[in-house]
């Protein structure tokens, strides 16, 4: 958890809330010196609090994991450039109508070599999630996406991109200035880069909005993040015509990392912090490094043809095993 933060509990932490919360109550009390010493009973309860988290998150349902995916203290995109990119440099505007706070692009140092990082910003308080507006880009956004993945694409840098958004954001001003080419424009450029690429998805990869920035070599998911055409409340709107059934939805969409990397849309799960990503923030940063690391590792060498090549026959192959699956 960030520094200076009060941990949010989700509602089916409530058990593992009531433990923490007795711990904190007798440490305060201990620090009064209003109790004889309590610290066998303050480890008892740890132990207990730390086995029920655990046990709880060993066992999540795709619901569940679905609000892991939005928690307000998860590590977000520029959290991740912090931990992990040195000398960022962030680039804005699409050079045809304006900038898009919800992508943040821009070049920096990975581990010693030089990359390419384009994400999707969600913000951590009310001002910036405001600013960021929620993660869901316009299409300058993913304009701006295309700009410097062209860039990188001209002087041979490698690209890494890190999702974590609801969709592209719906507003009539996006479609009059052409949403759906725009993310449709992106996907393809994502597609035909000649350098590696690199997906991390960090909390909610929704719909063509994650796809125009994971169509890459090797796309990457955190273990409770969720990667979906439709969030579950949309879905479930949509067959049933009430909301109340995203629960339902969620578990019929496979929406979860487990699922994905089953039917061969991603390529490895990354292990979050027991308890999610929102426990332990630099961990889970940490791990996503190592991750990264070794799939840019793995591309490491291969020339740029064949690198374009591997891509798309990843993508084509993803195609045919879904047809199959849906036949």
């Amino acid at each position: 958890m960030l520094a200076g933060t009060m941990r949010t509990y989700l509602d089916f932490e409530k058990p593992v809330a009531e433990l923490e919360a007795k711990v904190e109550e007798l440490r305060a009390m201990a620090e009064s010196g209003d109790a004889v010493s309590v610290g066998d009973e303050i480890n008892k309860l740890e132990g207990k609090a730390a086995l029920a988290l655990k046990e709880l998150y060993a066992e999540l349902t795709p619901w569940q994991k679905a609000q892991v995916a939005r928690h307000p203290q998860r590590p977000h995109c520029l959290d991740t450039i912090a931990g992990l990119i040195d000398g960022f440099i962030p680039l804005a505007g699409d050079r045809k109508f304006g900038d898009d706070p919800a992508i943040v692009a821009g070049f920096g140092r990975f581990r010693g070599d030089s990359v390419c990082v384009i994400g999707h910003e969600k913000g951590s308080d009310t001002e910036s999630r405001l600013k960021h507006n929620f993660g869901m880009a316009r299409p300058e956004g993913y304009r701006k996406a295309v700009r410097l993945m062209e860039m990188a694409d001209r002087f041979n840098i490698p690209l890494i991109t890190l999702v974590d958004t609801a969709g592209a954001y719906p507003g009539i001003g996006a479609e009059e200035r052409g949403q759906a080419e725009a993310i449709a424009r992106s996907t393809d450029v994502c597609l035909g880069l000649s350098v590696p690429s690199v997906t991390v998805i960090l909390g909610e990869g929704g719909s063509g909005g994650a796809i125009a920035l994971a169509t890459a070599n090797r796309v990457l998911m955190l273990e409770h993040a969720i990667y979906s055409v439709i969030s579950p409340e949309g879905a479930a709107s949509i067959l049933w015509r009430d909301t109340a059934k995203a629960q339902e939805a969620a578990t019929n969409m496979k929406i979860t990392a487990q699922d994905m990397v089953r039917f061969g849309v991603i390529d490895a799960v990354v292990t979050e912090p027991v308890g999610g990503a929102h426990r332990d923030p630099q961990a889970a940063i940490a791990s996503i490094g190592e991750a990264v690391a070794n799939a840019l590792g793995e591309l490491r060498g291969l020339d740029r043809e064949t690198v374009r090549k591997l891509r798309r026959e990843k993508f084509l192959a993803m195609g045919r095993n879904m047809g199959k699956l849906a036949g």
